[in-house]
């Protein structure tokens, strides 16, 4: 018995002793041989609590400030030691109490100063499993320092302030307005000529007159609102003799509602907009169409730019009772999606979710490639991965729901697709697995591989638009009782759009050159969707910059900004072409005459349907896929997998990623479809029964009414002799097979024709 008693306490003391080194703290002796078993067992929760949740905290949130190589207040975190040892204070923690630990309190904000000092305060279950980590007896499985050297390889990066000083990143720069002559102050009407004038003169450039009233009301017509002037309204603007016609004919059309459906499609272009997710299955997202009523809405009343942008980031905390906000919140969740997935698929489709989010925040609002630094350093710009990955942890708990509002306070409540946090997920790869406590943190990946995790990213912003005394000011949003969202993306729109500390004039900047980029033909940075080392660097810096404080200082209203454009003596200026100045500048890269430029294919498609009298002008609600449908082509329902052939062969463009720059190509089938359409001969033959019905018999009525209506400008005597020989073969051909519709038939060709002429699909 006693032999067996023996070699029972043998066995127990060599199993303790195996055991022993992965129960204590690395870098502490081994505790005494006769350690008892439940204290041995805690220990190991302890350790396996650390590996698991404590280490990637204490790394990313806490080592920066208290690591070895910076111990802020003398307290270093790195290991169980330097832990214990505590600060300049005395020590912060009492294993196995938790409650009486100092670092807890800290941590809780229950003491000063509170931890962390910069960012985010720690959630819940960060501070919940370090209360627990330190009850358990606070074991670490290995010291932190190697590990935070590993991290700082790639996640530590810091950005320099000779990395500022790049135009973009730079603070906007108030300048004196070039001296101008007699001659300049004749021509200039506005601080915008004074810029372009000084440049055209530096290259030796003579600036173009004032276009006629004529090509002018054309212009501003199809520029604001997409649709071509009445006949009746050309008459009286160019009969007018109010010298302030032209502003109050700005003014106007600015106030119309279809100024927003024009301008709502130049911004769905940029947000890739669609209503469906994409992929072999292109599942439909039958409430999706709201956001793109929002940009409509938000648009016609002039919704500043800056309050624009923070709703579509954070609407649902910012105004969480306003309807309007939470269908802005419809951007973060209009991209690509897979929704067939094995589970082994579950988490990469998330992070490239939150990839589809962040780089289309990047390319629309900032003019950034932020999504290149998924993988690595951003190869040309200054953004560290770590910055990727802070922006990443900002949207890890927004998720794509369908929620019912009351759209509009009379009619029922409605479904609409929203962005939020704290709502029952749609269906995909998180059903049913209580998401967002799926995936509860976001991690910094190795390579942009959801297998390579190394540590938790904390939501953070991109350095290079942070300025030296705001770094350790805070954006951040202390969420009120009760909240159901964490308030990051408030603090990340606070950021976007604060233009002395944050990214505020990068923003300014950015949705200025969009605005000159359609109203002139091509941008004042002619990369609009890329501000960084390789895009183009801005044509005319000052003024890109006068421009951004301009709207900033008249509260980030856009109208206001557009007015001024389109006031200026360089707007109005003709496309007449000169031989030499084109020598000098072929691009018109100086602006010394208008740019004409063509429409896109929902302006030309809609202006058939306007000249014709066919329109619709039923505004929101949801669309359709009916290529017959009569209503502005902003309503059609975008589907990924079934675009509207028309629209792409005039280059409307796939929504599959941001697009800034449309191309304007010139191929066979634009002129086969102008031929062969049959709803571009149903408006042909709708524009003939409106200009019979507005004339008397003759053809040269008709002709010059034809005219009147497509272009808006009389025939020449030359355009009136051919089109009266046109009509007359047209006619006698059809007499032979259909007497009856002869006529009618000739007309509509003719009109068909008209609405062929590259006069009707160009801005002049």
């Amino acid at each position: 018995m006693h032999t067996n008693l023996s070699a029972q306490r043998m066995i127990w003391f060599v199993v303790l002793a195996w055991t022993l080194p992965a129960f204590a703290d690395v870098d502490q002796p081994l505790a005494p041989r006769n350690i008892g078993r439940d204290h041995a067992q805690r220990m190991q929760k302890s350790r396996a609590l650390f590996k698991r949740d404590v280490a990637s905290t204490l790394r990313t949130r806490c080592l920066r400030c208290h690591g070895k190589r910076q111990a802020k207040g003398g307290l270093d975190l790195s290991t169980r030691a330097a832990l214990l040892k505590g600060g300049t204070s005395g020590p912060v923690v009492k294993p196995g109490k938790a409650k009486q630990s100092l670092l807890v309190k800290l941590i809780r904000h229950d003491a000063e100063p509170t931890m962390p000092d910069e960012g985010e305060r720690l959630g819940a279950e960060e501070i919940k499993s370090i209360a627990e980590w330190i009850d358990l007896g606070m074991a670490y499985d290995r010291p932190l320092n190697a590990q935070v050297e590993l991290d700082d390889a790639w996640t530590a990066r810091r950005i320099d302030d000779r990395s500022r000083q790049f135009w973009s990143f730079r603070p906007l720069q108030v300048r004196p307005l070039p001296r101008a002559d007699a001659d300049a102050d004749h021509w200039s009407r506005n601080f915008i000529d004074r810029y372009v004038l000084s440049a055209a003169r530096r290259e030796h450039l003579t600036m173009n007159p004032e276009a006629d009233r004529r090509t002018l009301i054309r212009r501003v017509f199809l520029d604001l609102i997409g649709l071509p002037p009445s006949p009746e309204q050309v008459d009286a603007f160019v009969d007018s003799d109010d010298p302030q016609a032209y502003e109050q004919l700005l003014e106007g059309l600015l106030a119309s509602p279809h100024y927003g459906e024009r301008w709502g499609r130049h911004w769905l272009d940029v947000v890739r907009f669609a209503e469906s997710a994409g992929f072999e299955h292109d599942e439909d997202r039958p409430h999706a169409f709201h956001y793109r009523d929002f940009v409509i809405k938000a648009l016609n009343n002039d919704m500043p730019f800056d309050q624009f942008a923070r709703w579509q980031v954070a609407g649902d905390e910012l105004a969480p009772d306003n309807p309007l906000a939470l269908m802005a919140t419809g951007f973060l969740g209009a991209g690509v999606f897979p929704t067939q997935l094995t589970e082994k698929e579950f988490e990469r489709a998330r992070y490239d979710e939150l990839d589809d989010m962040v780089a289309t925040l990047g390319v629309s609002m900032l003019g950034l490639t932020v999504g290149c630094a998924r993988c690595h350093d951003h190869k040309f710009d200054p953004i560290p991965a770590a910055d990727y990955y802070r922006l990443i942890a900002t949207f890890g708990s927004a998720i794509r729901s369908n929620v019912e509002l009351h759209v509009e306070s009379e009619q029922p409540p409605t479904s609409v697709l929203v962005v939020s946090e704290g709502v029952k997920p749609l269906k995909h790869h998180a059903e049913g697995r209580g998401f967002p406590h799926f995936y509860p943190e976001s991690y910094f990946l190795g390579r942009g591989d959801p297998t390579q995790k190394q540590g938790v990213a904390s939501m953070g912003f991109l350095q290079v638009l942070i300025s030296k005394p705001a770094r350790k000011r805070g954006w951040y949003v202390q969420p009120p009782a009760g909240a159901k969202t964490s308030y990051r993306r408030s603090a990340l729109s606070n950021w976007l759009t604060d233009p002395r500390n944050g990214a505020g004039h990068l923003l300014a900047r950015v949705i200025v050159n969009r605005l000159w980029k359609h109203h002139f033909g091509q941008g004042l940075v002619a990369t609009p969707n890329d501000f960084g080392a390789q895009g183009q660097p801005p044509s005319h810096p000052q003024l890109l910059d006068a421009l951004a404080l301009n709207l900033i200082r008249r509260g980030w209203r856009l109208k206001e900004l557009q007015l001024l454009m389109m006031a200026s003596a360089t707007y109005r200026q003709t496309a007449a072409d000169d031989l030499q100045d084109r020598r000098r500048d072929p691009e018109n890269r100086w602006l010394w005459h208008f740019q004409p430029h063509r429409l896109e294919a929902e302006a030309i498609r809609d202006s058939m349907l306007a000249v014709s009298g066919l329109l619709d002008r039923t505004s929101f609600g949801a669309g359709t896929l009916d290529p017959s449908s009569r209503r502005r082509s902003v309503y059609f329902t975008v589907k990924r997998s079934k675009l509207m052939p028309m629209l792409q062969i005039f280059d409307a463009p796939e929504p599959l990623a941001s697009t800034g720059n449309r191309p304007a190509t010139t191929i066979a089938p634009q002129a086969l479809l102008f031929m062969n359409n049959p709803q571009i001969r149903e408006c042909a033959k709708a524009l003939a029964r409106r200009i019979e019905a507005a004339s008397d018999t003759t053809f040269d009525q008709l002709i010059s009414r034809g005219y009147a209506t497509a272009v808006g400008r009389r025939a020449t005597v030359t355009e009136v002799a051919a089109a009266r020989a046109f009509l007359l073969t047209q006619q006698r051909s059809y007499q032979r097979d259909s007497p009856a519709q002869a006529k009618r038939l000739a007309h509509a060709d003719f009109c068909q024709i008209l609405m062929s002429l590259n006069e009707f699909i160009y801005v002049e």
